[in-house]
């Protein structure tokens, strides 16, 4: 956990698994497939990447792919995952 790309991706891991834990102890079962959170969890290890390329010195172009990479990811899980929905009651 070297640069700030390792903490901003394992952050964004941390919150699907904590999503993921919630959705699946509620009494609904759950509507999300893992195939979205794999994704999700693609999306966070291609942008760690891409940050580690660019901190590494390999070119700016790799800071502008980790940013958009990650903005993509939170994109992704808002309207895939819909963190953000209340549950119906």
């Amino acid at each position: 956990m070297e640069t700030v790309y390792d903490w901003l991706t394992v952050a964004i891991f941390a919150g699907l698994v904590v999503l993921f834990l919630q959705r699946s102890v509620g009494d609904r079962p759950p509507r999300d497939s893992m195939v979205q959170y794999l994704a999700a969890s693609a999306g966070c290890a291609v942008a760690n990447y891409f940050g580690n390329e660019a901190v590494a010195g390999r070119g700016a172009a790799y800071h502008l792919l980790a940013i958009a990479v990650i903005l993509g990811t939170l994109a992704y899980i808002h309207v895939a995952l819909r963190p953000l929905d209340k549950p119906a009651e």
